[in-house]
């Protein structure tokens, strides 16, 4: 297993995350003795660091992650888990949690009821790193409310060494993460990001890397393929990847992308059984990062998987835009919402004004007269204002 350093850990490249951990049938109760002969493969082949939270299959993640863990000593392994701030109401001073398949709703009288429950779930009296989970856009008024106290109570539990490690997760855009950056930086030491060859681009994971390395710290990378969607490629692009490298998986060239980022010191990847595992340890054992030109090759395989508006954000249309419209946020909106499904977007669309929406798109042209790359932009802005008015029904 390759290692990382964080501080003053060294941290195993590959992370176990417990979001998707087996189960006895379909959606069912996690399957516990599999999972131990797992957390058994994986510590024995060097992987330290395993991530939960709160709402990870209804709860049971952290408790059977937590048993499985027991069985080692404390000081050989580091625990994740998350605040689930992104998932709850509030009614009558009690935080809400909508329970999954109208099962009843859990009611929690304060953060600390929260936090102490995670610690009694995962059998420790501390945590090494704590994320305020989901850091969107929709979630940031729950996360800087001063009333509710979220981050100042971890910070305070921080000091109190009862997280080692205090960071966020967040599939936000950029502009979220250096907002959080900048509100929290000095407390702040790593954010876990939606980082693959093909949100890169995608969901702008190039801004968000960028925007974390510029206040020195660290990125923990989650969706290495992308739920299992860059492990299963259509024909067109596997075959580019196997007409230079014949023997590699596609899951082995998402996790070999993210080694080539050296601000990574973990890549969690989400494995459901024990084949997975065994391949990412094999992978990330070895010292073989993409190259140059297989990079290359991973942005010509990401052309079959998506059909992108193609801007370069080079912005030269908000110059002439009467609207002040941000014409490249839009279409990376955009280009996200066509991959995957307007729902994905949902969030963002819905923290936006109205005059920031592409209806307030004049259809002057004048931008698409400046685009280096011929883009319609008038068009997209339509296209875009009609899938956001008229959503297809949602995939099941």
């Amino acid at each position: 297993m390759l290692y990382r350093q964080f501080g003053d850990k060294q941290l195993s490249l590959l992370g176990m995350g417990a979001m998707r951990l087996p189960t006895t049938e379909h959606r069912g109760p996690i399957d516990e003795e599999l999972v131990f002969q797992m957390v058994d493969y994986a510590y024995k082949n060097g992987i330290n660091y395993f991530d939960t939270a709160f709402r990870y299959h209804g709860g049971h993640s952290e408790v059977v992650l937590g048993k499985a863990l027991s069985r080692y000593p404390r000081d050989t392994w580091y625990l994740a888990t998350k605040f689930p701030g992104h998932m709850f109401d509030i009614e009558e001073d009690k935080l809400v949690f909508r329970s999954y398949g109208g099962g009843a709703s859990e009611y929690y009288n304060s953060v600390g009821h929260i936090f102490e429950t995670q610690l009694d779930r995962c059998g420790v009296d501390y945590f090494d790193f704590y994320l305020l989970h989901n850091v969107s856009e929709g979630a940031l008024s729950y996360y800087e409310d001063e009333e509710l106290g979220i981050f100042e109570y971890l910070v305070e539990q921080k000091k109190a060494g009862r997280i080692k490690h205090l960071g966020f997760s967040t599939h936000g855009r950029p502009e979220t993460v250096a907002r959080m950056l900048e509100k929290w930086k000095e407390h702040i030491e790593f954010v876990q990001i939606q980082i693959n060859y093909l949100d890169w681009t995608l969901q702008d994971a190039k801004s968000k890397y960028e925007i974390i390395a510029s206040h020195g710290i660290p990125v923990i990378a989650m969706e290495p393929v992308r739920g299992g969607r860059l492990a299963s490629l259509p024909i067109e692009a596997e075959s580019i990847l196997k007409a230079i490298r014949p023997n590699d998986t596609p899951a082995s060239w998402g996790l070999r992308y993210l080694q080539a980022l050296d601000n990574i010191p973990v890549i969690l990847s989400g494995m459901s059984n024990m084949e997975q595992l065994v391949e990412n340890i094999q992978t990330l054992s070895n010292d073989d990062p993409v190259t140059d030109r297989e990079r290359l090759l991973l942005n010509a395989a990401v052309g079959y998987m998506t059909d992108m508006v193609p801007c370069t954000a080079c912005e030269y249309c908000l110059e002439k835009c009467p609207a002040n419209l941000e014409i490249a946020k839009l279409i990376s909106i955009y280009n996200e919402a066509k991959t995957d499904g307007i729902w994905s977007v949902g969030d963002v669309v819905s923290n936006l004004a109205e005059d920031e929406l592409p209806d307030a798109c004049e259809r002057c042209g004048e931008c698409a007269n400046v685009c280096p790359q011929s883009i319609d932009v008038p068009k997209v802005m339509e296209e875009f204002g009609d899938l956001i008015a008229n959503p297809p029904p949602r995939r099941r």
